[in-house]
């Protein structure tokens, strides 16, 4: 209980203007006297997951949306249709506000500054929040920088910035790469040897969490902004260490989803949602009862009781159901309830059927029915350990090494008792073999979790353009998203993102 009201605080106390490099307001933590105390700062390190919760969203159309992973049958009006076709002008911008990121990097701000001169009964504990702060700045960055390139750095308080200096200009790929590669050093060194999760929890960041954005990151470096060799092994040595942290695969895909299985050891860093607190967006990905229950699924059973009240308004591509249109390996049933008209005489429809085929319930993140109320509580991992091995295999084909023992151990837990290394096993192949059967590996293991569209870019242009049927060679200035009108009015020092 104590954790709530501290949430209903924070939440409370963040209210702010969402106007993005707004910054003539003071800081409310400041003036409210929140540094004081270290109860205060317990308060505002709370409020940092309350304020990342709310964008989530965002991060995930911002991470998967344009990918090929969606645009498929829907039986509703379909949402962000203009993403998914990568359909956009300067007029017509997406994220308004760089998507809200840099309220939360204002808060963040407050925090670094002033939680260092806070005493603590502790000061271990102290650190170990200032670590989780760092890697979330960097996450944040390392986000904005994905999406637009060149983006403002913004380090100071919002109180502390002198109104004469409010226009700030974009800085480039590498200036912000380099604070990004900073902050992990920061967490890190914050974090020292404490690789425990804070209060046991995969709720909070931690020393695995910077990691594993550490591998992320430097991949990205090394494959798309020259550094090379020397990146890809930072990107290996900070990933090989995260599974002495506890961390390790759920046994099998039924033991890694659902409610009751959010506590296990895959998830790294993972949003939480609870009932009457806040529930996830995945309803979106789901539909009313009054087009299910009348359906069928895959196995020609009725869906006459199925409880739901959402929304369906993005439905998974033709690829996507083919790409896991396979019985024996088991992320095809945990990642999708495929719905047909009829039940083809009760035998329903082993594999896809384009004729009666009427559309799918996302089914890793469907919560639980408590009464007669469908709640959307689960948990949505940031990082967890698949996400590690994959990176790592990544690291592993760009430095030239044999990627295939991480790519098999998804696989097997994947097909479980039915994996015959012999038929679904990986043989080290070239290194365009090897990069197109992990993007193939991650584009089945990670639907829904904004990932996809991350990973394409991180292989290079070349991948995006060989996947994306919307986006063709010419238009590789649309990888990066325009800034709006609005927010070059509003800051003069910025100028739009080329090509648009």
């Amino acid at each position: 209980m104590k954790k709530y009201i501290y949430i209903l605080l924070a939440v409370i106390t963040f209210s702010a203007c969402e106007s993005e490099l707004d910054l003539e307001s003071p800081s409310e933590l400041t003036t409210a006297g929140f540094w004081d105390s270290e109860e205060g700062v317990r308060t505002a390190h709370t409020g940092l997951y309350a304020n990342l919760r709310s964008s989530a969203q965002n991060l995930w159309l911002l991470g998967e949306m344009r990918s090929d992973i969606w645009g498929g049958r829907t039986y509703e009006s379909a949402n962000n249709i203009n993403l998914i076709e990568s359909n956009f002008t300067e007029a017509t911008a997406p994220f308004e506000g760089w998507a809200g990121l840099y309220t939360r990097i204002h808060r963040i701000n407050d925090f670094l500054v002033n939680a260092p001169d806070v005493s603590f009964i502790n000061e271990d504990d102290k650190q170990h929040l200032m670590g989780q702060a760092y890697g979330l700045r960097a996450f944040y960055y390392y986000t904005l920088l994905k999406a637009w390139g060149e983006v403002p750095i913004i380090l100071e308080p919002v109180g502390a910035i002198d109104p004469s200096d409010l226009s700030k200009p974009r800085s480039s790929q590498e200036e912000v790469m380099s604070l990004i590669k900073s902050d992990i050093e920061a967490s890190l060194g914050a974090f020292g040897s404490d690789d425990s999760f804070w209060e046991g929890n995969r709720n909070f960041w931690s020393k695995a969490a910077t990691l594993a954005l550490k591998g992320d990151v430097y991949i990205w470096s090394g494959n798309l902004l020259g550094g090379g060799t020397s990146d890809f092994t930072e990107a290996k040595n900070a990933l090989q260490q995260i599974s002495s942290f506890g961390v390790d695969l759920a046994p099998s895909v039924p033991e890694l989803w659902g409610v009751e299985n959010e506590g296990n050891n895959e998830f790294i860093f993972a949003l939480q949602y609870k009932q009457d607190e806040a529930e996830n967006f995945y309803n979106s990905l789901t539909g009313r009862s009054t087009e299910i229950n009348p359906q069928f699924n895959d196995k020609g059973e009725s869906m006459i009781d199925f409880v739901i009240a959402g929304a369906n308004r993005y439905g998974q591509s033709e690829k996507t159901i083919l790409l896991l249109d396979d019985n024996e390996d088991g992320r095809k049933d945990a990642t999708f309830i495929r719905l047909y008209v009829d039940d083809n005489a009760g035998t329903g429809y082993s594999n896809y059927s384009e004729p009666e085929y009427f559309g799918s319930v996302f089914n890793k993140f469907l919560g639980q029915v408590i009464g007669t109320e469908r709640i959307f509580e689960n948990d949505v991992p940031v990082y967890r350990y698949a996400d590690v091995l994959l990176l790592l295999a990544e690291a592993k084909n760009l430095l030239g090494e044999d990627p295939s023992g991480e790519i098999n151990q998804i696989r097997q837990r994947a097909y479980g008792a039915s994996y015959d290394e012999v038929v679904h096993g990986y043989i080290n192949g070239s290194q365009t073999d090897n990069a197109n059967a992990i993007l193939d590996e991650r584009y089945k293991e990670f639907i829904g979790e904004g990932k996809r569209w991350w990973d394409l870019r991180r292989a290079g242009d070349s991948y995006v353009l060989e996947n994306v049927e919307f986006l063709n060679s010419g238009e590789e200035f649309k990888l990066l998203l325009p800034i709006t009108t609005d927010m070059i009015g509003r800051n003069p020092a910025l100028v739009q993102t080329p090509g648009y």
